[in-house]
Formats: structure tokens, sequence, C-alpha cells
């Protein structure tokens, strides 16, 4: 897959230092390694119910992540009160955070903290202690043509987020855009929607 970045409090430039570098340029690896033909097979065999493809990228990114060290779920807090999915992070190593993001946009506030949360020191013992965010978003292009509900909150969406929230978004972060599958885009069929693949002319 193809995405843009958007670096608030420098974070790609952090990306970029000792520390970091390795897990930073696996995480890109692992993304860019995703083809479309991966994405329409993974939905079919695994999430053929879906209406669209948001599923079936979480799959694949979750399994090469987990098999690069990278653990997934991973709790903020080391305290048996805060162990649900709300407090909890999609995957971590090292000094890195990641959420993958496809859900609400009234949740994007709320994605783009949970990393501050795993940075900052407070009054509940950590289990992840962040020193860089990552948050992966749908692009606008990838949310059209990937069938993802119009609801879905989205990379640039987010990125209008980060100037008001600049003194509450203490963390380094970086916003991953996915692009739009370049060989496909998905159309709604039956009730309930479910994805159905249209291979773009040319592809």
């Amino acid at each position: 897959m193809k995405f843009d970045t958007k670096s608030h409090r420098f974070g790609r430039a952090i990306a970029s230092e000792p520390g970091f570098r390795s897990d930073w340029l696996e995480l890109l690896k692992v993304i860019e390694s995703v083809s479309d033909e991966e994405i329409m097979e993974e939905h079919t065999i695994n999430t053929p119910n879906q209406k669209s493809i948001s599923r079936a990228i979480n799959n694949l990114l979750k399994r090469r992540l987990e098999k690069k060290g990278w653990k997934p779920e991973s709790a903020i807090f080391n305290d048996p009160e805060y162990l649900e999915a709300r407090w909890r992070l999609d995957f971590a190593k090292n000094n890195i955070s990641v959420e993958v993001a496809f859900n609400h946009g009234e949740a994007i506030a709320w994605n783009l903290l949970k990393p501050v949360l795993a940075s900052e020191l407070n009054h509940v013992q950590k289990e992840a202690q962040t020193r860089l965010g990552v948050v992966i978003m749908a692009s606008e292009d990838m949310k059209r043509f990937g069938g993802f509900d119009s609801a879905v909150g989205t990379f640039e969406k987010a990125a209008r987020y980060l100037k008001p929230l600049q003194n509450q978004l203490t963390c380094p972060m970086v916003l991953i855009g996915l692009s739009a599958p370049e060989s496909f885009e998905v159309k709604h069929v039956g009730k309930p929607k479910r994805a159905e693949f249209l291979i773009r002319q040319g592809k």
C-alpha cells in the first residue's frame, strides 16, 4: 500500500533517530508490503461479509507486525482496572506505539490521545511507555474507493485536529494515511451491504 504522512511535534524527525529508526522503517515496510491482490484475497477468504476492506487490511497488518515482534493489544496501563480494549494500543514495540484507526470520526481525538497517555507519567502504573505515536488511518480516497462507511474518520480530518490540540497532544506523533487501492475499487451489493470488487480498467 502507498501512503502519506503528517508529522506532529517533529514526529518524522524523531522516527529517524537511533532508537526509533529500525522499528519505524520496519513498520513502513510492512505497510508497503500489503498488495491490492492480498487485500482482495484476504477479504474474499476471511471477511466476505464486510462492507469495506478495513478488516482485511487490519488482519494483514496484524499478522505481519506480530511476526516482526510487535506486541498486539498492548495495555497502556499495568492495572487490572484498565485492561479493556479502550485502554489498549493496537501495537507497541520498544519506543513506538501504533493505532490502526478505521473507526467513527468522533473517535479521532481519542485515537490521537492514546499515544499521549502511553507517553506521559501519571498516577496509573504503565505497561507501555511510548516515546513516538503512530496513527494509521484511511485517506479520503481510501474511504471512497475502499467501501468505508461515510462516518469513518480520515487522515485528512485527523490532520486538522493537530493544530488546535497542540497543547494536549504532547507526544511526538506521525499520522499515516493509506492511499486507495490502485487496481480496484469497492462497490456495495446486497442487504446488508457487502463489498464487491470492481477492477479498474487498465489494471
